[in-house]
């Protein structure tokens, strides 16, 4: 390739008219909100027009800075700059950090830094101050090079992001530094696995320009990591896990000024959406030699100012707004001018090993320079300010000890704290009963105690811009299919359906429906016959706490929040003996994502519940619960679940699903794991021999294309594992769930929505998953005996107690006994049975001690022991 191949040209661009920039900049001046094309005519903003847009730029900073309560100071981070791996999957024409293996070897490196390696230079920074231990290193470079792999096998590594996790753990442990970790593109489980073990972390998005990605030639081509949509959807799932984020722009690498601020409002959509982004990098292109941008000229410091002040107008006051000091020459009066707040990482121990020809300056000098246009020079921590103060979700409580020690009551860094290593450990007190324990019983007769949690606005992510984005899936789709052609194929053979011929039964009603439902009864009676099984089953929530944000979910509190509780494992085992006592062959365990708990928690209680009643069932753990129990352990789904049977787990719920398609599930949740996860983890039990339910939450912002694509899915899992007891229909519970009251849901599926996802269930699971399951909890009585006539077969559980649905605002109670279920039946013209949590016979001794009780529990047990 030859240097004029190798150097990316931008199309020529138009200069603004000089009524564009006068318009653009009075909005500017006037605080009015800036679209794409405006910000694209001040990127171009020189002489007298930049200096305007600077003045009001810096306005907007200072606003920001007065409302932080830190007017006139600017910040930065005292860190080492540890390079972990410098090899790298991606192929970026502008970088010098990335080497290959032969490379590594001839000057004597490993395919990684050791863990001596990596200590050595954060124990040098502890002992001069530095509280920050930056981790940058390659994307994924086992992808690419086999002595990565080599490396990570030999060293007990199941990944890259296994090693980062090790080691971020031994700094905290050794050295009391705090990890800022940038291992390129991360999944969700990723971010999982690294939250506990590091208060911040970054990736710059560097531009959303596809074709400097897609095409030959282009700085990205040929680097899987750097497609836009890609490093977009890593911020976003930072942002759903509570991650304080730093990312950025790259200026000057080919990107025209329309690319470059569509990328500033991407930023900013998800930053709004979130509240997670904690600052952004202005970045300039340096070229540098030996690479194929070699030619390319460095991106002028005018353009440079330019983007600070637009992004400084597009973030708005609460912003943070970094650009590297060592890239400026000096001028740094010119960026402190145009809206910037932080200087970044500044190291005394350790070069910029991405910029490594451009050293650091003194800190001493950076005070001065700063001090001489009115900034005080302040130390931050890696985690912003902001993020110290807010706490939970966004810190773990394994780092809170860690980040305390180093910072004051207003988040900032104390400068002269003694930097030494503390235990990364869980927190001391595990399964202490505390809040609210009676809720169980106490939610039918006292019901909440507010409608909302106290975090209301904030825990969920931004509203607004939640009702942008859930308003084209809120629309329902016009289908003209043939319904009389459906009805026909899937009276003759449901297996042959097509996408076309099923959405039209979805939306099949009146004459058309009654027809779908009778096709579904009469295909249940050929597979399962008349019996409308139950189980006689005691649910135990163990905790309601929980931070995840799921939008839908009124059940879950704040620790400090009046309805909140946790039980204890005493508490839990006698839940499970009281429930045998009369008849119960299984309890159903879920709880909230509890913060405080550790990942070991769900097998003390499952342990608890089998040394108290041997003989009970252990129905327990969404695959949310398993996935924040197997990173926050470290191990992978695989080993917890092993780990989760020993401790005898017997089978887990299908929960969690809500939808199976993320365009749906980002809508209703935050932070729940993506549908790709889900489905993971229950592959996995299954192929462990774990077997699980399978459900779907329905009629909140989904349509019936929704519907027909989650079935599909669960029908394809169930064919290649055969791991499904049932299917069971989730009617959303509108009353309080909170994007009901944020006036974005409609108010749950209608009666026409619950027969036709019953009867399609029956058709399109059949002959795969044969018992569909109805919700009395969220139907009542008549509801539930309409679905029996729809297809299903079975009517869940006595439960016993049930608080999830009642929080969100069920009328149906929390309770059904024996004698009602089968009342349930008699109401469908139907016999009914007992089944176990498999479907199988029940003992006859179970059966005569719940028809002795009727399934009622003698007493509610009380809250709290004093």
């Amino acid at each position: 390739m030859s240097d004029q191949d190798a150097v990316p040209q931008p199309p020529e661009a138009d200069r603004p008219t000089a009524n564009a920039m006068r318009r653009a900049l009075k909005r500017a001046r006037d605080g009015v909100a800036l679209d794409v094309t405006e910000a694209a005519v001040l990127l171009q903003a020189r002489g007298d027009d930049l200096a305007d847009l600077t003045t009001s730029a810096a306005r907007v900073r200072d606003a920001g800075l007065e409302a932080a309560g830190r007017p006139g100071v600017i910040t930065y981070s005292k860190s080492v700059f540890i390079p972990l791996t410098r090899l790298c999957r991606d192929k970026c024409h502008y970088c010098t950090f990335v080497t290959v293996p032969g490379k590594l070897r001839r000057e004597g490196h490993g395919m990684f830094m050791s863990p001596d390696e990596v200590l050595d230079i954060a124990r040098k920074g502890a002992e001069l101050g530095c509280k920050e231990a930056l981790i940058t290193l390659g994307d994924k470079p086992e992808d690419r090079w086999p002595e990565a792999r080599e490396w990570l096998d030999a060293h007990g590594y199941d990944d890259t992001i296994a090693y980062v996790r090790a080691i971020s753990i031994r700094i905290l442990e050794e050295t009391g530094l705090l990890p800022h970790l940038n291992p390129g593109v991360m999944s969700w489980t990723d971010f999982q696995r690294l939250k506990p073990v590091a208060p911040s972390m970054g990736m710059m998005l560097e531009t959303t320009a596809e074709r400097l990605w897609s095409e030959p030639g282009m700085p990205h081509y040929g680097s899987p990591d750097k497609e836009p949509a890609v490093r977009l959807r890593v911020l976003e799932d930072a942002g759903r896990s509570s991650v304080p984020f730093t990312s950025g722009l790259l200026i000057g690498i080919g990107e025209t000024y329309e690319e470059r601020a569509d990328s500033l409002f991407a930023l900013r959509r998800v930053a709004r959406s979130y509240h997670g982004i904690q600052e952004l990098i202005i970045q300039n292109f340096r070229a540098k030699p030996d690479t194929a941008m070699r030619g390319m000229p460095d991106a002028e410091l005018d353009d440079l100012v330019a983007t600070v002040a637009v992004a400084r107008h597009i973030m708005g006051p609460s912003g943070n707004l970094q650009a590297p000091p060592n890239l400026v020459d000096g001028e740094y009066a010119r960026l402190i001018d145009a809206g910037i707040d932080d200087w970044g990482g500044v190291s005394p121990v350790t070069i910029d090993h991405v910029n490594p020809e451009k050293p650091w300056p003194k800190l001493e000098e950076l005070a001065a320079q700063s001090a001489e246009v009115g900034f005080e020079l302040r130390e931050r921590l890696c985690v912003y300010p902001e993020f110290v103060t807010r706490g939970e979700p966004w810190l773990d409580p394994r780092l809170l000890p860690h980040v305390n020690a180093l910072s004051d009551a207003d988040g900032l860094a104390v400068a002269d704290a003694p930097v030494v290593g503390r235990p990364w450990q869980e927190p001391d007190e595990e399964f202490t009963a505390s809040g609210r324990t009676d809720l169980h019983r106490t939610i039918d007769t006292e019901g909440r105690t507010k409608d909302r949690r106290d975090d209301f606005d904030v825990v969920y992510g931004d509203w607004e811009a939640l009702r942008e984005q859930a308003a084209p899936g809120m629309v329902p789709s016009r289908i003209d299919g043939d319904v009389r052609a459906a009805l026909k194929q899937a009276a003759d053979d449901p297996t042959k359906l097509t996408d076309d011929e099923a959405l039209a039964l979805l939306h099949a009603d009146g004459p058309a429906l009654d027809a779908l439902c009778g096709i579904a009864d009469d295909i249940r009676k050929s597979v399962v016959g008349d019996d409308v099984t139950y189980i006689v089953t005691r649910n135990i929530n163990f905790t309601n706490v929980c931070y995840t944000g799921c939008r839908f979910c009124a059940f879950a509190q704040r620790r400090t929040d009046a309805d909140a509780y946790t039980l204890s494992l005493d508490q839990v085992a006698d839940r499970a003996q009281q429930a045998w006592d009369v008849g119960a062959v299984e309890v159903c365990m879920q709880g909230g994502i509890h913060p405080d708990l550790p990942g070991t928690a769900y097998f003390d209680i499952a342990k608890a519940v089998k040394e108290r009643v041997p003989g009970m069932h252990v129905h327990a753990f969404s695959p949310m619960e398993v996935v924040n129990g197997a990173t926050r352990t470290g191990m992978s789904i695989r080993e917890w679940l092993t780990a989760a049977r020993e401790a005898g787990l017997d089978s887990i719920p299908g929960t969690a699903a809500e939808i199976l398609d993320d365009e749906v599930r980002w809508i209703l949740t935050k932070g729940k794991l993506p549908a790709a996860t889900w489905i993971e983890v229950i592959k996995t039990a299954h192929e462990l021999g774990i077997r699980s339910s399978s459900t779907m939450m329905y009629g909140h912002v989904d349509q019936p294309r929704h519907w027909l694509g989650h079935l599909r899915t669960l029908a394809s899992i169930q064919q290649e594992t055969g791991g499904f007891t049932e299917f069971v229909t989730l009617p959303f519970i509108h009353t309080n769930a909170p994007v009901y009251l944020a006036g974005i849901a409609r108010p749950g599926p209608t009666t026409r929505d619950n027969r036709a996802v019953t009867a399609m269930a029956r058709v399109l699971l059949h002959p795969h998953i044969p018992n569909i399951q109805t919700s009395w909890v969220k139907l009542g009585t008549e509801g539930a005996a309409e679905m029996l006539r729809s297809g299903a077969n079975d009517l869940g559980g006595t439960l016993m107690e049930e608080t999830i649905s009642r929080m969100a605002g069920s009328s149906y109670g929390s309770y059904k006994s024996v004698k009602d279920l089968i009342a349930v039946a008699d109401a469908a013209g139907r016999p009914s049975k007992p089944r176990t949590t498999l479907y199988g016979e029940v003992p006859e001794e179970r059966v005569g001690a719940a028809r002795a009780s009727d399934g009622h529990l003698p007493e509610l047990l009380p809250v709290l022991e004093p």
